[in-house]
């Protein structure tokens, strides 16, 4: 989330003058674009990626949930998301001239896929699926060394593949959210995160939150008006101490799109969920590719 320049006739949701936060939440009467238009969420991207390992016979706690035979997946492959979400309603419960709470509804969809192995037709080995609703609550709380709270947030999200047994993958959780910022170059956001309960004889991912976590830290960086750093933590809260840790490098590149810069991106992840099918497995994946992100 990083400043863009504001083009003729554009609204307060792509106007400089406001901060990233305040810009991607239109979180001020002035900084928003109305409902019902559609945004930018995350990053909507194209990577090749390459990792230590790649999960050719997914497993569960759930024997229905445990794959039969192994395929011949390549640990390197192409990896596509994403990421629209449009605003449902503004003004429910904060009407004033300086913040403005809102109601939004979001979409990302992420894919593996197997593009260099066309033994066996290059398939899909993982499609998620997370539809999601979010209500946010802006603030103007100082906090100390110049940090300021932007906002405060709760949120209901379901995410799933969309495959059938053994491959089938699912979750529901509630979570509570709040962003800060420091003087227009540093964002810290945080979720916390509990799953809603399901029968154990359905439960295709037992125990999922011991693995991809239930709290999430993401801190942004902007270096620069190109350059953005970024840093997400999730961690599983108990004694067995799982989750992830995810470092992405942003730099934009010359060539402008209807719907903004294009974005040169890295990214490296180690620990667990960087897909659903993956829950339960550690890996570490390296990714290069292109992004369009905050448009």
């Amino acid at each position: 989330m990083r400043a863009q320049p504001a083009r003729a006739g554009e609204q307060g949701c792509h106007d400089p003058a406001h901060s990233a936060l305040s810009r991607f939440w239109e979180l001020e009467p002035d900084s928003g674009c109305g409902v019902f238009g559609i945004r930018g969420y995350r990053p909507i991207s194209l990577s090749l990626i390459t990792a230590d390992s790649v999960n050719d016979q997914p497993s569960s706690a759930n024997p229905l949930n445990t794959a039969a035979t192994a395929q011949p997946y390549r640990t390197t492959e192409t990896r596509l998301q994403l990421s629209v979400r449009t605003k449902l309603a503004q003004g429910l419960l904060a009407r004033g001239k300086d913040r403005r709470d809102s109601l939004w509804f979001g979409y990302t969809q992420q894919s593996y896929w197997q593009v260099f192995t066309p033994s066996i037709s290059r398939p899909f080995r993982s499609t998620d699926h997370e539809p999601e609703f979010v209500y946010v609550y802006p603030s103007t709380l100082n906090l100390p060394a110049g940090w300021r709270l932007r906002y405060t947030g709760l949120g209901l999200v379901h995410q799933s593949n969309g495959q059938s047994l053994p491959l089938s993958r699912s979750w529901n959780r509630a979570y509570l959210m709040a962003g800060a910022e420091s003087g227009g170059h540093f964002t810290l956001q945080g979720r916390l995160w509990r799953r809603i309960p399901e029968d154990a004889a359905s439960d295709d991912n037992p125990g999922i939150s011991d693995y991809i976590g239930r709290a999430e830290l993401a801190a942004g960086w902007n270096v620069s008006p190109d350059t953005s750093l970024a840093l997400t933590l999730r961690h599983s809260l108990r004694s067995a101490s799982r989750g992830s840790v995810r470092l992405e490098w942003l730099e934009t590149v010359g060539t402008k799109t209807p719907l903004g810069s294009l974005r040169f991106h890295a990214q490296l992840f180690n620990g667990y969920g960087d897909s659903l099918l993956d829950y339960n497995r550690r890996r570490t994946v390296l990714g290069v590719g292109l992004s369009l992100v905050d448009w």
